[in-house]
């Protein structure tokens, strides 16, 4: 399966071979992962791109690379997963959610914004889904804020502690509420 889907900067695409060094050297940083455990090993890179491919095989969907057209730079990846997270609450389990990480040098320049926005066109489009959550530690202040700004609305009565990770806020947008 080979899946792209152009915006006006980026391109979301299928994982191919090469992309876990280019994955690695991105998004393994100490900036990019402060919210997401920290750094990782490469077989822990390795393992989540497998996660990520065999999610689009069962789905159709993942957490797609983000390519910037302009220069075929890996920016990082954004896209929808099926949501098997431990100690979630009960609702939210294999519901769509919507989750992005860029590359240190592509923040604030409303890539991560373009890229979940294509996202959700795709969710509610092409996948025909009712509804997307988002969730990120409490802290992730910058991650909240983007969810906002794509028109998810908090949904508290969601939050969970995560093992590890901590106090985790939940965001949702349905289908009737997308305005793409």
């Amino acid at each position: 399966m080979s899946f792209s889907h152009a915006t006006e900067r980026l391109l979301l695409r299928s994982w191919r071979d090469a992309d876990a060094d280019a994955f690695e050297s991105a998004c393994n940083t100490p900036a990019v992962t402060r919210y997401l455990g920290g750094l990782q090993t490469r077989a822990q890179i390795e393992a989540a791109v497998e996660r990520i491919r065999a999610c689009e095989a069962e789905n159709g969907f993942c957490f797609w690379v983000v390519e910037r057209q302009a220069d075929n730079a890996f920016l990082g990846f954004c896209g929808l997963k099926r949501m098997r997270i431990d100690n979630s609450p009960e609702a939210l389990v294999d519901e769509p959610e919507i989750g992005w990480r860029l590359r240190e040098q592509a923040w604030g320049q409303g890539y991560a914004k373009e890229a979940a926005l294509a996202a959700l066109g795709l969710a509610f489009g092409r996948f025909g889904l009712d509804q997307v959550y988002a969730i990120t530690m409490t802290e992730n202040a910058p991650s909240w804020g983007l969810m906002r700004r794509i028109g998810m609305s908090p949904r508290p009565d969601l939050d969970f502690d995560m093992p590890v990770y901590g106090r985790h806020v939940t965001y949702r947008i349905g289908s009737d509420e997308w305005t793409g």
